[in-house]
């Protein structure tokens, strides 16, 4: 498991979301949104939903659902897996650990 830096706890706000890149293993960019839900529990997952291929960081939060902005397809936070159409492939979640307040995620690693 191969653990960065993503941001600090305070930089998430409470039911939103704090984009950031980080590199895999193989070098490549990874689009990330840590996200914070209503219980003020932290997620990691893909920026990118899997139907619109937008940024999901742009989207609201709802409870432990993030909504596209595009086309409205909600994902669960804790399992990527989405519960309204059109999308119906899940996105990844990556690990996620707090060190103090750094928040730690691993992109090389799905939940």
């Amino acid at each position: 498991m191969t653990v960065q830096l993503a941001c600090l706890a305070q930089d998430v706000p409470v039911e939103g979301t704090y984009r950031v890149e980080l590199e895999d293993d193989a070098g490549k960019i990874v689009e990330v949104a840590v996200v914070r839900d209503s219980d003020g529990t932290l997620h990691a997952i893909n920026d990118v939903c899997s139907h619109g291929a937008v940024s999901l960081s742009e989207g609201e939060v709802d409870g432990c659902f993030i909504e596209c902005w595009l086309h409205g397809s909600r994902f669960d936070l804790r399992t990527g897996q989405p519960d309204s159409p059109p999308a119906v492939r899940p996105i990844p979640v990556y690990p996620l650990t707090l060190d103090g307040d750094r928040v730690l995620v691993d992109v090389d690693t799905t939940v």
